[in-house]
């Protein structure tokens, strides 16, 4: 790659270039977010473990922060907190309301998780196309030297493809770590969210049921789908 860099024409060296950069990022990103969902994983299954182990809500957030290092599971709580009275935010069942403040919540915390997962998307699909222009651009110029010899012998040939074809290969080199860890990212974010769903359907039931004892079951509506799904 560094010989394609120095050696090559512009076309060649920008090409290079491009699958370096796109190579570093990528890489920083997986190792980022790996470290980041094996800690998060780990995180919320504590927090919502020392939260239902709890006497009260009050008591419960001191001990949920002590464990949620990422804040994955402290905004969910807090959401449910915020009062906001004469607007209407503040109108209608309560229940709707949990489920509009933990929803918004919910957004916000998948938003975190799923940061990254975008790039790797993106030189996963762009990476191969990226190295075989630089082939196509690579055999061309070979091509166009050896015509201008005057002579065409294998030696003269296999050099210059060669070096045209090792952009295909480093175009796969950077594509395939990032589609792996964008797919076995993207498992580990659809577990995390489901742990995260389910705790913030338990917490406004129990909500519900202590603020409004009144309620029917008829009125409960389970909590809506947040609509952040990892691909």
């Amino acid at each position: 790659m560094l010989t394609l860099i120095t050696q090559g024409d512009a076309v060649t060296a920008l090409v290079a270039v491009l699958l370096l950069a796109m190579s570093v990022a990528s890489w920083v990103v997986i190792l980022w977010k790996a470290w980041l969902l094996k800690r998060a994983a780990g995180d919320v299954a504590r927090s919502t473990a020392v939260f239902w182990q709890s006497a009260s809500l009050e008591a419960a957030r001191p001990k949920v922060a002590a464990f949620d290092r990422e804040a994955l599971v402290l905004p969910l709580i807090a959401a449910t907190l915020a009062q906001a009275q004469g607007t209407l935010a503040s109108a209608g069942d309560k229940s709707w309301q949990l489920t509009r403040v933990l929803r918004d919540a919910l957004h916000a915390v998948l938003h975190k998780l799923q940061y990254g997962q975008v790039l790797l998307a993106t030189v996963g699909s762009t990476a191969p196309f990226v190295g075989l222009l630089g082939t196509v651009w690579g055999i061309y110029h070979a091509l166009v030297g050896i015509s201008a010899a005057g002579q065409i012998t294998i030696d003269k040939v296999s050099g210059p493809v060669g070096e045209a074809l090792i952009m295909t290969a480093a175009g796969l080199a950077v594509a395939i770590p990032a589609v792996l860890a964008y797919n076995i990212f993207g498992r580990n974010i659809s577990r995390i969210e489901a742990d995260l769903e389910g705790f913030a359907y338990d917490l406004r039931e129990l909500l519900t049921a202590g603020g409004s004892s009144g309620q029917t079951a008829e009125h409960r509506e389970e909590l809506p789908d947040t609509g952040v799904r990892a691909s």
